[in-house]
């Protein structure tokens, strides 16, 4: 299940400032996070409007999880530098695509 947060950004088609523009509560009573203050310019959604866009949050949460697996993975900008000044640039990319390929992102 996609994150509230996801969905909302999705919904107002813009970064949100959690801290300002809407905040978040969880009551640790089971029912999960809602939307505790809207201070946004729109309407401030349901949960079934919300609710319409988990199958494309899904996919945004995938593909953020794929990229922290890719930078892992790829190094620290030191090490790539690294890499390229031992093994030329062109070994360099093709191990980066390997990577890509490894942790692939969805289209959506």
């Amino acid at each position: 299940m996609a994150n509230l947060s996801t969905k909302i950004k999705l919904y107002a088609n813009r970064e949100i400032d959690f801290l300002k523009d809407v905040r978040l509560q969880d009551d640790a009573d089971g029912n999960g996070a809602y939307i505790k203050e809207w201070n946004l310019d729109i309407p401030k959604p349901t949960m079934a409007q919300l609710d319409a866009y988990e199958a494309q949050a899904n996919i945004i949460e995938s593909n953020q999880a794929q990229v922290q697996k890719r930078i892992k993975e790829y190094g620290s900008i030191a090490e790539q530098i690294e890499y390229i000044t031992e093994n030329g640039l062109d070994a360099w990319q093709s191990k980066v695509q390997a990577i890509k390929n490894k942790y692939p992102k969805e289209n959506n």
